[in-house]
């Protein structure tokens, strides 16, 4: 537990150092939901009809730009390797690491969404259950997007095969977060969707670590 709170805190530091990535983050999310006003027109009603996927939908986007930073820069300065070495399961150091970009990445969304959910009309029943699945899907996101990050670790320009990895895997997780709010603003309960979503995450917490530990010592070899 030590090594993971020391791996965390380290990667944390350095995000907040580069801060360039979290103000990008936060900065593609907000331009992103600007836009839709402007194509769709502002038709109040239409703008709360499509207000909770628009937000998803950003926040899915905006995590996946951050994605490369997850493990690219320590390939590239050897520091993976020394962390490899470490007497701390590669699992663990994942999980981490994935710990640490949704704190900087996922969170900073989860607390900003009401507030475009808010310019964007959205019905004020749903901000609450708005930010309760966004705390439980974005780590989600971080989780099975590190499983495409350790995959294309060290591959020229892997973004865009980074992108299309994890975006097929990242559907349920936006739809159920969607349909939960959904559900609660129209008074039909978003509770089986937010354990559904519950569910996701302990899988995701079990699972990922390992299918993304495999792909670095792969990569590593």
């Amino acid at each position: 537990m030590t090594g993971f709170m020391d791996l965390v805190r380290r990667d944390i530091r350095l995000a907040m150092r580069q801060g360039s990535g979290i103000y990008w983050t936060l900065m593609f999310f907000l331009l992103t939901i600007t836009l839709f006003p402007l194509g769709v027109g502002p038709e109040q009603a239409i703008l709360g009809r499509i207000a909770t996927g628009v937000v998803w939908v950003a926040a899915l986007l905006a995590a996946m730009l951050s994605l490369d930073r997850l493990f690219q820069a320590d390939y590239e300065d050897g520091s993976l390797e020394l962390l490899a070495l470490a007497p701390v399961p590669m699992e663990i150091i994942v999980l981490a690491k994935c710990t640490a970009h949704w704190i900087t990445t996922g969170l900073p969304l989860a607390i900003a969404a009401p507030f475009m959910g808010m310019m964007l009309n959205m019905d004020p029943a749903g901000f609450l259950i708005l930010t309760g699945t966004m705390l439980l899907g974005t780590p989600v996101l971080s989780l099975i997007g590190g499983i495409g990050a350790a995959l294309t670790v060290g591959v020229r320009r892997g973004g865009v095969l980074l992108s299309l990895l994890v975006l097929p895997l990242y559907v349920p997780t936006l739809i159920f977060g969607v349909i939960a709010v959904d559900e609660g603003v129209n008074g039909l309960g978003a509770q089986p969707h937010i354990m559904l979503l519950s569910a996701m995450l302990l899988g995701a917490i079990a699972l990922a670590p390992w299918a993304s530990a495999a792909a670095l010592r792969l990569n590593m070899e």
